[in-house]
């Protein structure tokens, strides 16, 4: 029997590649990729990224307050556990979006994790995520190499997905096995053996399952010609209610790592990181104040990460509210002055070649949404 450690120990993290060409049906590939690395569990951003030059943050923060942060400004800094991204960062390669989310309040996992997948704020709504609709409108459905088709990718195109087993005999499969079973079954049996058999004719090669292996493989594949136009990995165990750390603890690892991943897809993408954006996802931000078990609960602004070469400056782009307990959201929360959708409508537009209005209308539903594409991109 597996235990729960060892299950939890073995799928912190998963990898999709969606978007990938199928000769005679997908139209011009996008002339840019885009990697989504979701945060589950909802992300310190005032951790990640601390104000330190705003005056509240060590009253607020007194117990998670870092005692080496990367100083960026006078205002802003990273976490030490971040030094990889600092030099994207110093190379003009990475930005922070800092006090922004999707704006979804009501702080439930379930919740926050379908809205930032789904791109519709509500909840349980739509069977197409953010990244499919995007890819339908680039003409790049494709397929995808996945397990479960995680709702992010999902289009109203029919997806094709694929996920190489650790099954005994699964790395060399016997196509002309296949073709048997597509004779002596049933004709819906028969058409799910042709399709194994056609996946199969060119198995991918196998690989470990561990953050950053996945983010090398995925920058491998995402620079090939005929390779994916978009990633997704995910990461868990964001949700630090107790001993969350400041310059070590839970929270400090999972930011480590997160900057691995970084480094693992710039590693991976070689040429292909010039016209390449990477961005983090996370269904809410932490509480500013500590709770009793210096921990934080649940809360609502946080920060977004992005790298890549499509990105031309290093800088925080915030609207920043304060942290006096009046600015706060509800009196506990960052409060968010930045919809976190306008900058995934950025990364579309500038990596897709999809007009901003359309992406607004079409992928995220909501016409009035502002463009970023200029600040984050210009």
């Amino acid at each position: 029997m597996i235990s729960r450690r060892f299950f939890l120990q073995t799928s912190s993290a998963s990898l999709t590649l969606a978007g990938i060409p199928i000769s005679g049906y997908t139209a011009d590939v996008p002339r840019g990729n885009i990697v989504v690395i979701i945060l589950e569990g909802g992300m310190d951003g005032i951790m990640a990224v601390p104000p330190i030059g705003d005056p509240s943050l060590h009253k607020q923060r007194k117990v998670l307050m870092s005692n080496s942060p990367i100083k960026l400004n006078p205002f802003f800094a990273l976490h030490p556990s971040l030094g990889g991204f600092a030099a994207m960062m110093a190379d003009g390669d990475a930005t922070v979006v800092h006090a922004t989310s999707f704006p979804y309040v009501k702080r439930s996992h379930f919740e926050g994790q379908n809205i930032m997948e789904s791109g519709n704020l509500a909840p349980f709504s739509d069977r197409t995520g953010w990244v499919g609709r995007a890819l339908d409108l680039a003409d790049v459905p494709g397929r995808a190499l996945s397990m479960d088709m995680p709702l992010i990718v999902r289009g109203s195109k029919q997806l094709d997905n694929h996920y190489p087993a650790n099954l005994t005999g699964a790395a060399n499969p016997d196509i002309e096995i296949s073709k048997l079973l597509m004779m002596d079954h049933d004709s819906e049996s028969a058409i799910s053996f042709e399709r194994l058999a056609n996946k199969y004719v060119n198995p991918p090669k196998f690989i470990a399952r561990d953050p950053v292996s996945l983010a090398k493989y995925a920058g491998k594949q995402l620079q090939l010609p005929e390779g994916p136009s978009a990633a997704v990995i995910r990461v868990n165990e964001f949700d630090t209610h107790a001993n969350q750390g400041a310059d070590d603890g839970r929270h400090s690892r999972q930011l480590s790592e997160l900057d691995d991943i970084f480094l693992g897809l710039k590693a991976g993408l070689q040429n292909a990181w010039d016209n390449t954006v990477i961005l983090t996802l996370t269904e809410f931000g932490r509480t500013v104040k500590v709770n009793g078990t210096e921990g934080t609960d649940h809360g609502y602004g946080s920060a977004g990460l992005l790298a890549g070469g499509l990105l031309k400056k290093g800088q925080v782009i915030a609207q920043w509210p304060g942290l006096r307990t009046k600015d706060l959201f509800e009196k506990r929360d960052l409060q968010a002055t930045i919809d976190y959708r306008s900058v995934c409508a950025a990364c579309i537009e500038q990596a897709y070649g999809i007009g901003h209005d359309e992406i607004a209308e079409r992928v995220f539903y909501e016409p009035k949404l502002v463009r970023l594409t200029d600040m984050l991109f210009a």
